[in-house]
């Protein structure tokens, strides 16, 4: 699916929200009240696969600290390299 078709309004409004909330607790009461426990976990889990693999950790290593699958990794991996620059923005985020 093209991301065109993605990106609705009711995935606009979604992005005006979460870009207006500045607050950690208040932007975790909303996840959790939008996601289950598992989708934040995954998520979680993602960006943690992303920092690792920036840092140039091996598959295994990830693996064994994360609990990803290697499918997961190399999904992650694959949207380091050739995604629309989420991830880059988010570990830069986290660095500073």
């Amino acid at each position: 699916m093209p991301t065109s078709d993605i990106r609705t309004p009711d995935v606009e409004n979604l992005l005006e929200v979460l870009a207006a909330i500045d607050d950690k607790d208040t932007l975790f009461a909303l996840m959790e009240d939008m996601f289950t426990i598992r989708e934040i976990r995954e998520s979680s889990q993602r960006l943690a696969v992303a920092r690792m693999l920036d840092d140039g950790k091996s598959y295994a290593q990830i693996e064994q600290a994360t609990g990803a699958s290697a499918t997961t990794i190399a999904r992650v991996s694959k949207c380091l390299s050739y995604g629309a620059g989420g991830y880059r923005a988010a570990l830069d985020a986290l660095s500073e």
